[in-house]
């Protein structure tokens, strides 16, 4: 059946990282037109292009990109209303010139805000307006200092102001308790509350009939109302030894001297009395944070130079470790995350996989298919069933299940065993943690302890006084 063409129509193209992704957005920006929003919270960081792995000069291909080298190296991490504001900003002035825009980035969290309504603070006025700029951790802070209290004082607090977000969360996850707490402070409205309007808003959507008269359909109505979203994805194993080459190159290209750069940046700031929180932003990249062993080492004096060497071979294994793992978190965020939350708002059939494991098919089976689903979508014409694409688009786009606990009031339960004194906020947590081999560990231990404590001796004394003899 064909459609009317997309009035605001925008790419999205998600992965992990070294899958592709900034290849096929270049393609598609030279194809149809394109400007291109870096949706990668590290390379919005100014200066070192090896550790934050940017798309070079000649890589862009002229192609106009945005939000991309311009935070200084003590600069704050952006919140994601500080992206989804500005973003949406950049995303109507590409749209002002008759230009489509792309937003590319393995930050996932960034890319969702732009896709799926369900933003918590930073919102639109009712004239359309933008609402003022999201303040920083900083201001935040200042503004409310409960927040920088111990774990457990702003639990409490938490707790008499929103049970239901307390109660979910685990008594040691500090960020999520915080930001909890955080809402309410500036909002005054629970965030349990706010998490229950968003889910009638998304259920409206889906049954527009339920809300006649109520207007609520034209309340979701977002700024990228006609999102098509790509996902550039390679087999596991295949992915590993590419991030590990890739590592290798890093380090042929330079790597090490980015690293001691970052170093003497912190040394200066030291020497100025200027103290960099090197906890968050650019601090916790991987290929920085691996090797602060190693430049320890250095400037101790005190290791040999066989000791030096096996120090940055532990660096450098370390970081393809991390960004073996940091790929694996993309994906899981993309399959437990992105899909449930484009499946709740009937935008599934808008999200297609790309196989990109085999490189040498990468035309075939990335850059051609992307180019005409995109020429179909924008002249609204009827897309293809994304499952279609590839046996891996068949396995791997099919929603599992719904991990926004806000979206499930039925899963917020609260198990804690007394046994191995942990706490699990869902019934899956818990059932795992009964199953595992430290509960039965625990189990086991705890028996011990209790045979221990039933000793021949007291039995004696037990006997003797039953028998009026004393013990």
């Amino acid at each position: 059946m064909a459609r009317q063409p997309p009035k605001k129509p925008m790419l999205v193209i998600v992965g992990a990282t070294g899958t592709g992704k900034s290849q096929l957005a270049v393609e598609l920006a030279t194809r149809f037109n394109g400007e291109i929003i870096n949706g990668d919270a590290m390379q919005m960081y100014d200066g070192l292009p090896i550790i934050t792995n940017k798309i070079t000069q000649e890589e862009q291909n002229q192609i106009p990109h945005h939000l991309l080298g311009f935070i200084a190296l003590d600069g704050e991490p952006w919140r994601v209303g500080l992206f989804k504001s500005r973003a949406s900003q950049i995303i109507r002035e590409i749209r002002s010139r008759g230009r489509l825009p792309i937003l590319v980035g393995g930050t996932h969290y960034y890319t969702q805000s732009l896709l799926i309504e369900e933003s918590l603070v930073a919102e639109q006025t009712d004239e359309g307006q933008q609402a003022p700029i999201e303040l920083t951790n900083k201001e935040i802070a200042e503004k409310f200092p409960i927040l920088n209290e111990p774990t457990e004082t702003i639990l409490e607090r938490l707790r008499e102001v929103d049970p239901v977000m307390a109660s979910r969360w685990h008594p040691n996850d500090r960020r999520k308790i915080q930001r909890s707490l955080e809402i309410f402070l500036q909002t005054g409205k629970r965030a349990s509350d706010v998490y229950s309007e968003q889910k009638r808003k998304r259920d409206l959507a889906k049954n527009p009939a339920d809300s006649e008269g109520t207007g609520d359909v034209a309340e979701l109505d977002v700024e990228n109302t006609s999102p098509l979203v790509f996902w550039v994805h390679a087999e596991p194993e295949t992915l590993k030894t590419r991030l590990n080459n890739r590592v290798d190159k890093m380090m042929q290209a330079g790597l090490l001297a980015e690293v001691k750069s970052m170093d003497n940046f912190l040394d200066e700031r030291k020497d100025l009395g200027q103290g960099v929180d090197s906890s968050r932003g650019i601090w916790i990249s991987i290929g920085w944070k691996e090797f602060e062993p190693y430049l320890s080492a250095i400037k101790a004096s005190i290791e040999s130079k066989e000791r030096l060497g096996e120090l940055l071979a532990l660096s450098i294994e370390k970081t393809k470790a991390a960004t073996r793992q940091y790929a694996q978190r993309q994906t899981r965020w993309i399959r437990l995350k992105l899909i449930n939350g484009l499946s709740n708002q009937n935008l599934l059939d808008r999200l297609y996989l790309l196989d990109g494991t085999d490189l040498s098919r990468w035309m075939e089976a990335v850059s051609n298919p992307a180019l005409e689903v995109t020429a179909k979508f924008l002249a609204g014409h009827e897309l293809c069933d994304p499952s279609s694409l590839s046996e891996t688009a068949r396995k791997l786009l099919t929603p599992q299940r719904s991990y926004d606990l806000s979206d499930r009031r039925d899963l917020w339960v609260r198990h804690e065993c007394e046994v191995c004194h942990t706490v699990c906020t869902t019934e899956e947590q818990w059932q795992g943690h009964i199953k595992g081999r430290a509960h039965r560990r625990g189990l086991k231990k705890q028996h011990k302890n209790i045979a221990r404590s039933r000793s021949p001796s007291m039995d004696t004394q037990g006997a003797a006084a039953q028998n009026g003899v004393p013990g």
